[in-house]
């Protein structure tokens, strides 16, 4: 008999890579606006602490929870940059917010629970929830209200069943960065219904135009019940690092610590230095890289914006246009596999983040350069012409 695999493998979906799957091993010059890859380098300063971090020996075991100095930088920069009132011994260093994440579902989830995400939804946060036996539940946000959080939408999803609420802010894929008044309508949720909070803000450093990002957990009565999770990858360009942290009640983490030792023992420790120098190196390095994604940004709504059938509204924040494709009359998925074919240019169905995103494309501008953009652009151009 052949050997079964476990029923939390047999009885979930396998990960879906969308268009990057599709357009894996076709020939001829695609261009990738799929994935959310920096274009940037990371930058210097960050490869040589750990370059010297490397050579000076820091080869071994270390800190369980992550290097104390990484971990009081990390402390120090959450209470004065999130306003989110935390000790090093509140820090867990992991491997990428997906580490961060994955623990905190199978930390605080239990086999019939339900989780609660807001769609358009970061996808990869379903087959996580999924692996710790929980049930996942969208609450669909309104296209023409600018995917706006409002109670209306999301209080009639809860049930006693619910335990936990999944916020992306700034979000993946609509580029929404919530203002303070939104993320009150959750604080307001998860204390009536005792709701634990799990909030993605890997884009927190990437916001335009005065955009004001706010981590929920520091808001009145939220620090006690929010899991935040934050990463390198995007603001750094450290995709490949696979180098993020999190930050709970000092009684959060121990569960946490319990999946995470179990998994992985500990993050690389020479990495850390890298982790250390980007946390308090000079910040005209970030400003710079955001700053040209903001060109990038530019770009890209501009010239969406003169396409037939197409509107883009401003992104706030992240690396990602949602332009609304319903002009057209083409469906999101289909419009996407018609770019790949027609125009070679990969971009993501915005059906991809749930069916709120049905008439919808996302595109990353931060992941490739302007040239690249600009040729993106005219081949799209072209074939939205022609329809």
């Amino acid at each position: 008999m052949p050997i079964r695999p476990a029923r939390r493998i047999t009885q979930t979906a396998p990960k879906d890579f969308g268009m990057f799957a599709r357009a894996a091993g076709r020939p001829g010059d695609l261009i990738h606006l799929e994935l959310g890859m920096p274009a940037e380098d990371t930058p210097q300063h960050i490869k040589d602490a750990t370059i010297a971090a490397l050579q000076g020996g820091a080869v071994h075991y270390s800190d369980l929870q992550g290097l104390p100095e990484l971990r009081a930088a990390l402390a120090d920069k959450l209470n004065r940059r999130n306003r989110i009132s935390v000790g090093a011994h509140e820090v867990l260093v992991t491997n990428g917010l997906t580490q961060a994440s994955f623990a905190a579902f199978m930390a605080f989830l239990d086999a019939g629970d339900e989780v609660l995400l807001l769609e358009p939804y970061y996808p990869q946060h379903l087959g996580k929830a999924e692996l710790a036996g929980a049930r996942v539940v969208t609450a669909p946000l309104d296209a023409a209200d600018g995917f706006a959080i409002r109670r209306a939408l999301i209080e009639p999803r809860i049930t006693a069943r619910t335990r936990a609420l999944v916020l992306v802010n700034p979000c993946n894929p609509t580029g929404r960065v919530y203002r303070r008044d939104e993320l009150q309508v959750i604080a307001d949720l998860a204390q009536a219904h005792d709701l634990l909070v799990l909030s993605d803000e890997v884009y927190e450093e990437i916001t335009y135009d005065g955009a004001e990002h706010v981590s929920i957990a520091s808001l009145p009565g939220m620090t006690e019940r929010t899991i935040s999770m934050f990463a390198f990858t995007k603001a750094y360009a450290m995709d490949g690092w696979r180098l993020g942290y999190l930050a709970a009640d000092a009684a959060l983490i121990g569960p946490l610590m319990k999946v995470t030792t179990n998994e992985v023992t500990h993050v690389n420790t020479f990495i850390q230095a890298g982790a250390l120098a980007a946390v308090t190196g000079p910040p005209e390095v970030l400003a710079g890289m955001v700053a040209r994604d903001r060109a990038r940004r530019d770009l890209v709504v501009a010239r969406l914006n003169q396409m037939p059938g197409v509107t883009c509204a401003p992104v706030e924040g992240t690396i990602y246009a949602f332009p609304d494709i319903s002009g057209t009359r083409l469906r999101a998925q289909a419009a996407a596999e018609a770019l790949l074919e027609k125009a070679g240019v990969v971009v993501e169905a915005g059906s991809f983040y749930g069916p709120a995103g049905a008439h919808h494309l996302r595109i990353c501008f931060g992941c490739a350069e302007p040239d690249r953009l600009e040729e993106a652009m005219d081949r799209m151009q072209r074939f939205f012409n022609g329809l």
